[in-house]
C-alpha cells in the first residue's frame, strides 16, 4: 500500500492565476499538499489557463477579496495556511491587505511567495510581463534560433515554467528551514532573474569577450557533427550529435566514408566544425535513404547518441512516455490525458489527476476544515455576498 505523498498534511492558499504560480501550485498538489485556490468570478475570467488544467487537484474557494469581509476571511485561512503563493505585480496582494507584512503576524510559520515577473522591489517591479517580453529583456531569444534569424522566443511558456520550478525550490528550503527555526518566510522570486540564471554562462562568455553570443541553431559550441537531419518520407528527421572520437569513427564508417578518417581537417571536434556543411550534406545523403527509425536505430547500435523526431502525438502516445501522461475523467466525463511529475518518490503516492474543481465547489468544506466554521456562519457569509 502506498504512503501519503511527501507533501500531504501541508496547506498551501493559492492566490495565483494564469501560468507560473498555478504551475509551482499545481505540483505541489501532485505532491499531496492540500492546495485551496482563491477564486472570483473576475479572476477566473482572466485565468486563461485555467481550463489547461493548471488548477487540477486543488480545491477551489470563491471569495469576493474586493470587501473588507472577504478579506477577512482571506486572512483568517492564511492564519492556518502554511504556505501561501501568489504572482501578481507587486502591489496587488497589499492593497488587499493580504501580503507578507499584513498577514505574517499572525502566523509565524508562514511560507509567503511572490512569483512576479520582475520581483516586488527595484525600478522594474511595477513593469507587467509576459512569457515573450521577459524573454526579450533578458536577450534569450537572441541567443536561439539561426545566424540571420530575427529574434526567436522559446515556445512554450519557457519563464513561467521557470519561474514555477525555482518557486518550487524555494519554498521546499523554506520548509527545511522551518523544521530546525520554527519560523517561515517571505520569498521574493523574479522571473525575469530565473530567466537570466538560465543563461548565465552565455552572459558572461558574452561579457568577457563583448561580443554576442552565437547562434547556433543545432549545432553545437563543442561537439560536431550535430544536427537534425532529413530521412525518408515526408518531413521525417533524425537527430544526431558526435561527442568523441570513438563516435566519429562510427559514424564514419556507418556513412561509408572512411576517407573522412584520414582526412586532417576533420581529426578533431575543432576542425569538423571548420567543415560542417561539407559534413551534413554527408550525413543528410545517408539519412534520406532511410526510415528515421531506422537512421536512429543504426545509430544508437554503433553507439552513437540518436533518436528520430517525434511529432507530440507520438510522444503522448508512446509507451515510453513513463508515469508522466496519467488518465483522468473531465468534468464533463470524457477521457483525457494529463502532464504530472516526472518522477517517482518511493512509495510515497503522488496524487492522481482531478479535474479542476468549478469555482467555489469546495468553499464549504474548506471553511469547514481549516477555519472550523459551522453551517450558519458559513450561511451568513453567503447573504452577504462575502463568499461568491
Amino acid at each position: 500500500m502506498s504512503e501519503p505523498g511527501p507533501l500531504a498534511g501541508l496547506r498551501v492558499l493559492d492566490f495565483s492565476h494564469v501560468f507560473a504560480g498555478p504551475f509551482c501550485t499545481r505540483s505541489l498538489a501532485d505532491m499531496g499538499a492540500d492546495v485551496v485556490h482563491v477564486e472570483s468570478a473576475s479572476r477566473q475570467a482572466g485565468d486563461r489557463y485555467r481550463a489547461a488544467y493548471q488548477h487540477r487537484n486543488k480545491r477551489s474557494i470563491g471569495i469576493n477579496l474586493k470587501t473588507g469581509a472577504g478579506q477577512q476571511v482571506a486572512a483568517r485561512l492564511a492564519a492556518v495556511a502554511d504556505i501561501i503563493v501568489e504572482n501578481f505585480s507587486s502591489s496587488v496582494m497589499r492593497r488587499l491587505n493580504l501580503d507578507y507584512a499584513s498577514l505574517a503576524p499572525a502566523n509565524r510559520r508562514l511560507i509567503y511567495i511572490s512569483l512576479s515577473g520582475y520581483g516586488h522591489t527595484g525600478p522594474r517591479s511595477e513593469w507587467l510581463s509576459m512569457n515573450m517580453n521577459l524573454q526579450a529583456y533578458t536577450g534569450l531569444m537572441l541567443m536561439t534560433g539561426f545566424e540571420g534569424d530575427p529574434p526567436t522566443a522559446i515556445s512554450n511558456s519557457w519563464n513561467d515554467y521557470i519561474g514555477g520550478l525555482h518557486g518550487i525550490i524555494a519554498i521546499m528550503q523554506a520548509l527545511a528551514d522551518r523544521v530546525d527555526s520554527g519560523a517561515g518566510r517571505y520569498i521574493d522570486l523574479s522571473q525575469f532573474e530565473c530567466s537570466v540564471a538560465t543563461v548565465g554562462a552565455l552572459l558572461l562568455a558574452s561579457a568577457v569577450s563583448g561580443k554576442t553570443p552565437p547562434r547556433l541553431g543545432n549545432r553545437s559550441s563543442d561537439d560536431a557533427p550535430q544536427g537534425v537531419y532529413p530521412c525518408a518520407g515526408d518531413d521525417q528527421w533524425v537527430a544526431l550529435t558526435v561527442q568523441t572520437d570513438g563516435q566519429w569513427r562510427a559514424l564514419a564508417e556507418l556513412l561509408g566514408r572512411s576517407g573522412f578518417l584520414a582526412d586532417e581537417r576533420l581529426s578533431t571536434a575543432a576542425a569538423r566544425m571548420q567543415h560542417h556543411e561539407e559534413l551534413d550534406a554527408a550525413i543528410a545523403a545517408w539519412t534520406r535513404e532511410q526510415t528515421p527509425a531506422a537512421a536512429a536505430s543504426r545509430l544508437q547500435s554503433a553507439g552513437i547518441p540518436a533518436e528520430r523526431m517525434r511529432r507530440v502525438a507520438d510522444v503522448v502516445d508512446a509507451p515510453d512516455s513513463g508515469a508522466v501522461y496519467r488518465p483522468f475523467t473531465t468534468a464533463g466525463g470524457r477521457s483525457a490525458l494529463a502532464a504530472t511529475l516526472p518522477f517517482t518518490f518511493g512509495e510515497s503516492a503522488l496524487s492522481e489527476v482531478e479535474t479542476p474543481h468549478e469555482m467555489g465547489a469546495d468553499t464549504r468544506d474548506v471553511l469547514r476544515d481549516w477555519l472550523e466554521m459551522n453551517g450558519d456562519e458559513i450561511g451568513a457569509l453567503e447573504s452577504d455576498r462575502v463568499l461568491v
